[in-house]
């Protein structure tokens, strides 16, 4: 258990599942959002063992200094997802590269953030769609090549099929530092078709 008087640096790195109060995934919060979650008493209720201690001042009348034991996963009273079917997660670079695991999906290779672009698979000058389905992660010199042209009229097959993903696959996608309880709870609410590896 971390204390948050004492690790700074990595506090900043921990990220808390916040569900609405029927158990659906809303979103990654950071721990003082979390904190006043529990100060305002708004908590429905938690799963997995506390996974930080947020220290705060001491009572005046008992001299006892207040503790508070944050869990990995927190439901939220009143927090009701808008959509209860899973929303789509926001079409960003980031969010695109984490999808394709910032692999080109024309080379294959594996590249840093800076050295990918977004490519329409349909280009946007023949009526393609910035969507999902019509985007893949690229390298400059694949997307260069490629240029305004079909995958099949620059003879550079695709290498996976471009997707939707689920809330759930952009919530594991979108956090490098998942604890274990977390990653347990959200792969059990994958999509069935579709499981990401692991």
């Amino acid at each position: 258990m971390m204390a948050a008087h004492t690790l700074p640096a990595r506090l900043d790195s921990v990220r808390l599942l916040s569900l609405d109060a029927h158990g659906r995934a809303l979103n990654w919060i950071s721990w003082q959002d979390a904190a006043c979650l529990y100060a305002r008493e708004a908590v429905a209720w938690t799963l997995g063992d506390p996974c930080l201690s947020v220290h705060g001042g001491t009572c005046r009348q008992t001299g006892l200094r207040s503790i508070l034991d944050l869990h990995p996963i927190i439901a939220a009273r009143g927090h009701v997802r808008a959509h209860a079917l899973d929303p789509t997660p926001a079409l960003t670079n980031a969010a695109l590269f984490a999808r394709d695991q910032y692999l080109c999906m024309y080379c294959g290779k594996s590249y840093s953030r800076q050295l990918l672009t977004r490519d329409h698979v349909m280009p946007l000058s023949k009526g393609g769609r910035d969507t999902w389905e019509n985007v893949v992660c690229a390298c400059f010199h694949c997307n260069s090549r490629k240029g305004g042209r079909t995958p099949q009229q620059a003879s550079m097959p695709l290498l996976a099929v471009p997707y939707r993903p689920s809330w759930i696959e952009h919530l594991i996608l979108s956090n490098r530092n998942i604890l274990a309880d977390q990653m347990a709870f959200l792969t059990s609410h994958l999509p069935k078709r579709r499981r990401l590896a692991q």
